[in-house]
Order: C-alpha cells, then sequence, then structure tokens
C-alpha cells in the first residue's frame, strides 16, 4: 500500500467514525438549512462533466431560495471534488454522508465512479442521486438486486446502445461497424456491449473490436487495425478527451468514416482545434438539444444564459432537473430528509424535466427519451429523438 493509499484510508476510516458516533455536524433537522451534497469533478481529466452539472444544480438552488426556500429554510450545497478519480469519491461521500450530514448527494457523472459511491450511500441510508451515469450496474448490488438509496435521472446503456445501434442500421444503412472502446471504463464497456447486441441482432457485423485506456493519447495501432477493415462508422463510446485525439488520429491515418458515440462525448472541450474538422459529420446520443423548442428548455437555456452568459450543455441541464426533483419532493411532502426523498424518487412519474419526462422505474432508473446530435460547423445539431 503506498503514501496515497494509506491517506485515503486514513480519510475513509475518520468519516466512518464521525458517522457512527454523529459528532461530525448538525443532524438534518437541526440544520440551518437544508444540506445537499455534490460529488463531482471540479478537476481531473473529466472536469467539465463536473462543473456543467454544478452550473446547473446552482441555478436551481438560486432560483428556489430566491423564491423564499423550502420548508422555511434556504438550500445549502457542498461539493466535494472527485478529482475524475475512484479513491477521492469515496472520501468525498463518506465526508458528505457522514460530517455534513446532507440529505441527499448528487453525483457522479461517471459511472465508475457513481459505482464506487452507492455502497456508501446505502450503508449510510442517504439518497444518491446520479445525473448521468448510465452503466445498468449503478442501482445494482453485487448480487443484481436494486439498491434502495440509489438512483438516477438519465436513461441506461442498454437503450442508449440500442437508440445508437438502431440510428446506425436504419440512418446510416451501416452493415459494418468497428468499436474502439475503454476498457478501464465501465461505462465504455458497457455500451459497446449493448450496441454489438442490438447491431448484430439488426443484421450488422462488428468487424473490428479495439481498446485503449482512458488518458491513453496514441491510438494509432488501434485505428490502423481498424482502418484494415474498412468499417462504415467507428462506435466510440468513450468520453471526450479521449474522443476528440481518435478523431484526429483516425483522419491523419485516412480513415473517413464517421465516428457514432454516447453521451460522454457532451463537452465544450470536445470540438475545440482540430478535433473541430476531425469530427464533422459524426453522431452521439445525448439527453437535450439546446434545439429543442419545448417551452420548458426555451425558459432554461433563457435564465441559464442570463446566469453564465453562456448556452448550457446536458450536464448542466440534468445537473438542474435532479436539483429541481429533489426539492418537488422535499416541497410536496413537507418533509426534507434522506428517507422522505429516496421514497419520493421510487414514486416518481412524469416529472416535466429539461431532459424530458422523467419517470422511475422499478430499478431507480429513469424512462426518457435521448435525441441524436450531428456535430457540424464543431457545434451539436439536432437530428431526431427515439423514445423508450
Amino acid at each position: 500500500m503506498n503514501l496515497r493509499l494509506l491517506t485515503t484510508a486514513a480519510a475513509i476510516a475518520l468519516f466512518t467514525l464521525a458517522g457512527c458516533t454523529k459528532t461530525g455536524g448538525d443532524k438534518p433537522e437541526e440544520s440551518a438549512t437544508i444540506k445537499i451534497g455534490q460529488i463531482a469533478s471540479m478537476t481531473g481529466k473529466e472536469a467539465t462533466f463536473g462543473q456543467q452539472v454544478d452550473d446547473g444544480i446552482k441555478l436551481a438552488i438560486e432560483e428556489i431560495n430566491n423564491a423564499g426556500g423550502l420548508l422555511g429554510k434556504k438550500l445549502e450545497l457542498i461539493t466535494e471534488d472527485t478529482q475524475s478519480q475512484t479513491p477521492p469519491t469515496k472520501t468525498a461521500m463518506e465526508k458528505l454522508v457522514s460530517k455534513d450530514q446532507v440529505v441527499a448527494v448528487i453525483g457522479e457523472v461517471a459511472s465508475s465512479r457513481s459505482m464506487a459511491a452507492a455502497p456508501i450511500a446505502e450503508r449510510a441510508k442517504v439518497t444518491l442521486i446520479s445525473p448521468a451515469s448510465t452503466n445498468t450496474n449503478v442501482t445494482l448490488d453485487k448480487d443484481g438486486k436494486t439498491l434502495n438509496y440509489v438512483y438516477r435521472i438519465c436513461f441506461i446503456d442498454p437503450f442508449q446502445g440500442t437508440v445508437m445501434a438502431k440510428f446506425a442500421s436504419e440512418n446510416l444503412k451501416a452493415k459494418n461497424i468497428a468499436i474502439l472502446k475503454d476498457n478501464a471504463n465501465d461505462y465504455s464497456v458497457g455500451l459497446a456491449k449493448n450496441f454489438t447486441e442490438t447491431f448484430t441482432k439488426n443484421g450488422g457485423t462488428i468487424v473490428e473490436e479495439q481498446a485503449y485506456e482512458g488518458g491513453q493519447t496514441d491510438f494509432k495501432a488501434q485505428l490502423t487495425a481498424i482502418k484494415a477493415k474498412n468499417p462504415e462508422a467507428i462506435f466510440v463510446p468513450g468520453y471526450y478527451t479521449e474522443v476528440s485525439l481518435i478523431a484526429q488520429q483516425a483522419r491523419e491515418l485516412g480513415i473517413k468514416a464517421p465516428l457514432l458515440g454516447g453521451d460522454g462525448w457532451d463537452s465544450p472541450v470536445l470540438t475545440q482545434g482540430a478535433a473541430k474538422e476531425a469530427l464533422e459529420g459524426s453522431f452521439f446520443s445525448n439527453h437535450y438539444s439546446e434545439q429543442d423548442t419545448s417551452a420548458v428548455v426555451l425558459e432554461f437555456i433563457k435564465r441559464f444564459k442570463a446566469k453564465y452568459n453562456e448556452v448550457p450543455g446536458a450536464m448542466s441541464a440534468l445537473g438542474y432537473d435532479a436539483m429541481n426533483i429533489i426539492a418537488k419532493i422535499i416541497k410536496d411532502s413537507g418533509k426534507a430528509d434522506a428517507e422522505t426523498i429516496a421514497k419520493g424518487l421510487a414514486t416518481l412519474k412524469d416529472y416535466p424535466g429539461v431532459t424530458g419526462k422523467i419517470t422511475i422505474d422499478p430499478q431507480h432508473n429513469a424512462n426518457k427519451p435521448a435525441v441524436v446530435l450531428q456535430i457540424k460547423d464543431g457545434k451539436y445539431s439536432y437530428y431526431s429523438t427515439i423514445n423508450p
């Protein structure tokens, strides 16, 4: 065990002890504010995920507090930075449930980090609401049983994988696809699996499957193997950090096939620099489109631009929805405790969110539509909506 692991273990033990003795902070009912926790990648290689969710949560809290708060109290957000890594995620979650005594935690975006935080939420009986973790296992324990206190307000990878596989077959008329996935990322592995199942069931063939690990910067060996099979498209179910490099190196090798992906592409960083041209014409599934003309989306964009002077991304929309759903449950029930929030999520039906009409199913997943976006001139252009 190295020094970093010793430090992390000591921190977890400290917060666990604090939770057992109930000396780490005010109990929810005694606090002057209603404390909401957030675990987010505010720094690190996927920092735009956390920063965007944070913007959406803060906008929702500002609106709620300006309208008088909830139950006579203001909302207080306590954000802990996961640094885009798993060990700090566990430490952050322990602090929020033990020392800060929050009534709910929003986060993480990355499925692997949500799965690291989930057992802590379950033990502490504090609801964890992921805004965007799509791996199936996020809300399940090791035996496949649904966790009592872990929910998400996004669709899951079997649906997202199906959406992009059907899109490849029906819209692109593709018969031969290659896959390049992040083998160390539960999100990427799960999405690749679900894409493959639907695409092959529809008569398509995965002509080549290659893998990399997050943080890698040279993908030419994998792309050379893919080029040899001449696929009609390449499915890259990874995060924006690697996807932009993969696109550039694919074009350098003369690969002209469009890239396809999932919501892990959503970041303003994706199309910066040479990646803008490399990704032109590519497609990915996402949670909302800024070109949606529904009243709820137009109002959200208007308010977001007034506060931040920019158009919100999907992660901001999900953060906004997550916070407003918690607020609705507190307001409707007249109670601000973890147990009530968990029960309210379990029965949530047809919530009119920015990211679509949200209903929570028995496995604590959101039943909602997905949109397919196409990259044009570096921007995300609405292409189609796929319903469950």
